[in-house]
């Protein structure tokens, strides 16, 4: 389905309810430049590094389109687990893993408190952001704790840059994309309010600064587009 959420007036502010969740595959791919490809690298190293009987846990996993699409190319027994606290979004992924006869494992559940068994990789795609400041790190500190030796945490992220010109450039970038998918000014200016104080981002530098105090041996950025990026974090 087309996403029209923001071509009227707002009521409240972001968030992942019904209709959001009605549009969500196609909000991501015209609103996230190249998602599809960063989604394909986020895929390429999670099979790289999850192990025969091993776990992934994909955090915020919505409409669960990046685990179906690691399942279908898994190469060893292993578990896939999407935890979203959003109903509409799991219904809409339970309605995608009927379909494929998937055997990925969904839960409705806080990803600050649920309970993280042994892991090989962790995913979280655009998660964080949402995640308030004062428990980030808490969130990836869980996260480190929970991955196995030699395990990887993957997570793409919207980044802003320190210098104060270049984050308004990389800002009218971003919306000039947003243009070329179809979306309004007005659509823009709308989904611009309702993500004010909901979505909050940090620098590059912070995302890889974050990590390290958590424990991760090093971080890297492997996509970077704008103010879109992936990282990946190893855990010795």
């Amino acid at each position: 389905m087309e996403d029209k959420v923001f071509n009227k007036p707002i009521e409240k502010q972001f968030e992942f309810d019904e209709q959001i969740a009605a549009v969500f595959d196609d909000m991501l791919k015209r609103s996230v430049p190249f998602y599809e490809e960063a989604m394909a690298l986020t895929k390429r190293f999670a099979l790289a590094y999850l192990r025969e009987g091993g776990r992934l846990y994909d955090l915020g996993c919505s409409t669960a389109s990046t685990l179906l699409s690691i399942e279908r190319d898994l190469h060893v027994a292993a578990e896939l687990v999407g935890i979203d606290n959003a109903a509409s979004m799991l219904e809409q992924a339970h309605r995608k893993l009927a379909v494929f006869g998937s055997k990925i494992r969904l839960e409705e559940a806080d990803i600050m408190t649920f309970g993280y068994e042994a892991a090989d990789v962790f995913i979280t795609n655009y998660t964080l952001q949402f995640v308030r400041p004062p428990v980030r790190e808490t969130l990836v500190q869980r996260i480190f704790d929970a991955l196995n030796p030699g395990g990887v945490f993957i997570f793409s992220e919207k980044v802003v840059s320190e210098d104060k010109r270049l984050n308004k450039l990389l800002i009218d970038g971003y919306y000039d994309f947003k243009k070329t998918q179809g979306y309004s000014e007005y659509e823009i200016m709308q989904k611009r309010e309702a993500l004010e104080n909901v979505l909050i981002p940090y620098t590059e530098a912070e995302n890889r600064e974050m990590v390290t105090r958590c424990g991760f041996a090093h971080c890297e950025t492997i996509f970077r587009w704008g103010n879109f990026a992936t990282f990946i974090a190893l855990k010795k």
